[in-house]
């Protein structure tokens, strides 16, 4: 297996150029439940290049019918990032401080439910981020309103 590097200018790149767009490539699920994780996903993609094909399991989008529940879901994208070992990109979770352009940030309410999956985009002065579902583009993370917040520090990606 190969480790690969981040690219982060990548993935800020594409956050920059389709925050307040869609990509046609890919579906739009901002009717059916929110699109931020699937705006997440193909951020952190076009940082590695690399997708992990295991059914269920992996991380992978073909169409909106035939994809992981990781490229969509928020809890189910943090529990393949932080617990990959395999193809695919992988992270760790950071302190707000050691957040780097390119992470995710996802966000909880009271409950602990984590609901929302930002990309950060800049953190001087301050973390500014990229999002759907509630498009935005260098909103900074102190104007939302959320409980608990985690950052998931992409480390690299692995192929074959």
């Amino acid at each position: 297996m190969t480790e690969l590097a981040y690219d982060r200018d990548a993935a800020v790149a594409y956050a920059r150029r389709w925050a307040l767009g869609r990509n046609p490539k890919y579906y739009d699920f901002e009717e059916i439940g929110g699109d931020c994780t699937n705006f997440a996903s193909q951020c952190i993609y076009a940082g590695t290049g690399v997708m992990n094909y295991t059914p269920v399991m992996g991380w992978f989008y073909r169409s909106a019918s035939h994809r992981t529940p990781s490229w969509t879901g928020v809890s189910y994208l943090y529990d393949f990032l932080v617990t990959n070992r395999t193809v695919g990109p992988y992270a760790d979770i950071v302190s707000e401080s050691e957040a780097m352009p390119g992470d995710i940030v996802q966000l909880a309410n009271e409950k602990g439910e984590y609901y929302h999956s930002p990309v950060i985009i800049a953190v001087k002065p301050e973390i500014l981020v990229a999002a759907h579902s509630y498009d935005a583009l260098d909103r900074p993370l102190s104007t939302y309103i959320y409980h608990t917040a985690r950052f998931l520090h992409i480390r690299g990606a692995r192929r074959w």
